[in-house]
């Protein structure tokens, strides 16, 4: 006799990753090519020497680190294992039944349907727009008494669109007060806005109490392999998710290495301004090509190609270059080093392939 198990488990899709192999350019998981910054990777060593103790639980130097940063009191910030484990702890501690209903866009983070069935509550998935934006006119009127949280992907993964400042705060003033909007910043670094109307959402959080933000360390800042990110937002929130939080799930190491690369952020605007201006290069490139690609504020560019996705993806695999194909909505492409790109636009900008895929 085996151990019972919640039966609606069976149900739940695996989160997948990009692929790998060896020998191949792999632009299909959004990591950044670039290694951790020279000081993050000092303290990763020095940090790495002390493994055999246990972090901080409370992660407390990296939260105040954080909460200097980013110029808010530090009763107002968690970190987690990755932005994706708050992403679950958001949903435990709103949510206790399959009554309650989670609300997000769809195609959007994979994560999300998983972390809230995890939870035990209701997915509500709302499609995109046509021009593959949150749509939250249609977000907003799903919110019903049964909605306990709402996500928004802002850069949205895997479309790289994004809402700026002003239709963000139209939307989060007609949310209810006791549903939580989550705004998922993991790809903030990337985006590039115009001043005016850039959505930066630690602001718009500051006076809103239902809004919590998330960032990462793992994109921008090279450091996807030690899984840190945090969370931003009003201290009954910072409170209740630090309840739930798996004890010792920020190691060590990532505190340090997070904490260096605060302390390197020029450095950081460096690189991620190098990173822009390669994938917009892709981006018209595979514009002029033919491709239909929506501007992207991430570090990746998506191509809705249809029917034709799963097939664009392995002629690219059959060229040595690995992408990632999401059904028939799209499929996204990491921006890689400058010669890494070259590989794929030699690919999908060849006469074969645009005659195959293109248009």
């Amino acid at each position: 006799m085996t151990a019972h198990i919640r039966p609606d488990l069976a149900t739940i899709p695996a989160y997948v990753p990009g692929r790998d192999h060896p020998g191949a350019t792999k632009l299909a998981s959004n990591e950044t090519t670039l290694g951790p910054l020279p000081a993050a990777a000092k303290a990763i060593a020095e940090a790495a020497e002390l493994a055999n103790r246990y972090p901080d639980n409370h992660a407390s130097e990296l939260r105040a680190a954080l909460a200097e940063f980013l110029g808010v009191p530090v009763e107002r910030v968690a970190a987690g294992c990755g932005s994706v484990a708050l992403c679950q702890e958001l949903v435990q501690i709103t949510c206790g039944s399959p009554a309650d209903e989670v609300v997000f866009a769809w195609r959007s983070f994979e994560a999300y349907p998983i972390v809230t069935q995890v939870g035990n509550a209701t997915a509500v998935p709302v499609p995109l727009t046509p021009e593959l934006t949150h749509d939250l006119d249609a977000m907003l009127a799903a919110v019903t008494e049964r909605t306990r949280l709402v996500f928004v992907c802002n850069p949205n993964n895997p479309t790289g669109t994004a809402h700026g400042r002003a239709a963000l705060e139209r939307f989060l003033d007609a949310v209810p007060a006791h549903v939580l909007v989550v705004l998922d910043e993991a790809y903030f670094e990337y985006l590039r806005l115009t001043e005016d109307d850039h959505p930066d959402g630690v602001e718009i959080a500051r006076d809103r109490p239902n809004v919590v933000v998330l960032r990462t360390f793992s994109k921008a800042y090279g450091l996807a392999g030690l899984r840190v990110g945090y969370a931003v937002g009003d201290p009954e929130v910072i409170t209740a998710l630090m309840k739930v939080h798996i004890p010792f799930s920020v190691n060590r190491v990532a505190q340090a290495a997070a904490i260096a690369s605060l302390e390197a952020r020029p450095e950081l605007l460096d690189r991620t301004g190098a990173l822009i201006a390669e994938r917009d290069r892709v981006r018209a490139a595979l514009v002029e090509a033919g491709y239909p690609v929506p501007p992207s504020e991430a570090n990746f560019v998506w191509l809705a190609l249809g029917e034709r996705n799963v097939a664009f993806a392995e002629a690219a695999a059959a060229a040595g270059v690995l992408v990632r194909p999401y059904g028939t909505d799209g499929v996204r492409v990491t921006t890689g080093d400058p010669h890494e790109n070259d590989q794929f636009l030699r690919f999908a900008t060849d006469p074969a392939v645009r005659a195959r895929f293109a248009g």
